[in-house]
């Protein structure tokens, strides 16, 4: 079957051959995570302390991998305890290096506070922190409830700024440089059915911008990484037949990685990103020129021929 094998669905909609090779994947296995080839040398981060939010899955995964691949010393934090406990001993297995778990709360901001501290304490301080937690569900923004708005809001946008400023300010007090890289997304043409992480994102991509000036003084680099289409566990939330559009909306027709994003990362992380500073570094196929993602299932009314 080609990339576009389809099967009808109820109510006329399509999705995947469950056999189709090309359909959507789940994010990358613990051995692809280990063994994936990579362009950097082996100690490109040693010593380098780094935390990673969301480290448990998918793209905070993958760059929890690769960091200790590359000799940083990492410690991952999230919700599920069990799966930073999983992540922990594949990567150990893996690499043979200790990873620091923390099961939080971004929403928190005492709870960041406490972990900033805890880093510092155990390993000694802290180089890069990659806001990649977050989340959001499929939805036209006229049906968003109150809740389900504040959910992302402050997860999307509060929960980074809390991680970001408990960071600077250990960085600013304690005279020592440091480098924030939140992840975020391509809203610079909007993101229907998806408006609540859109007004997030844009919030961390600009508050990014300001403080990357405001924090100059102090050694401190804040930067942006916008991934697009991106196979990993979160494709679980979309539906069938929405996931079947996704590379659609790319003029390379195809679906990104967890890796491309930890490769960056690792890229900003390093010293050839020194110079690097109020930047968004977009990893979307060329989305931004070409289309648009529907991640609830593209409307009738925009179901036209030719249509991404």
């Amino acid at each position: 079957m080609d990339a576009n094998s389809t099967q009808p669905a109820p109510g006329g909609h399509v999705r995947p051959d469950p056999n189709d090779p090309t359909r959507p994947k789940r994010g990358l296995t613990p051995d692809d995570l280990a063994t994936h080839d990579t362009v950097f040398r082996p100690d490109l981060l040693a010593g380098h302390r780094i935390l990673i939010t969301g480290g448990g899955s998918g793209m905070g995964k993958a760059a929890a991998f690769l960091a200790a691949r590359l000799g940083a010393e990492v410690a991952i934090c999230g919700r599920n305890a069990d799966k930073l406990a999983v992540t922990r001993d594949q990567i150990h297995a893996a690499t043979g290096r200790e990873v620091m778990t923390a099961a939080m709360t971004i929403r928190d901001p005492e709870a960041c506070e406490a972990l900033i501290a805890s880093i510092h304490d155990r390993m000694g301080g802290l180089d890069t922190v990659v806001n990649n937690a977050g989340g959001q569900f499929p939805q036209d923004a006229i049906d968003f409830s109150r809740k389900g708005w504040l959910a992302v809001i402050d997860t999307n946008l509060n929960g980074t700024w809390w991680m970001m400023q408990e960071a600077a300010k250990r960085w600013r007090d304690s005279g020592t440089p440091g480098h924030v890289i939140n992840i975020v997304a391509n809203v610079e043409r909007g993101m229907p059915q998806a408006a609540h992480t859109c007004a997030a994102r844009a919030g961390v991509i600009y508050l990014s911008k300001t403080v990357a000036t405001e924090w100059a003084p102090f050694n401190i680099r804040v930067n942006c990484i916008g991934p697009g289409v991106i196979e990993t566990e979160g494709f679980g939330v979309y539906p069938e037949e929405a996931l079947v559009r996704f590379h659609k909306a790319n003029p390379m027709k195809t679906r990104g990685n967890a890796w491309d994003v930890a490769e960056a990362i690792a890229y900003l992380a390093s010293p050839a990103g020194r110079f690097v500073n109020g930047d968004l570094l977009v990893i979307d196929g060329g989305q931004a020129q070409w289309g648009v993602v529907w991640p609830g299932g593209m409307p009738d009314y925009f179901n036209e021929d030719g249509a991404a």
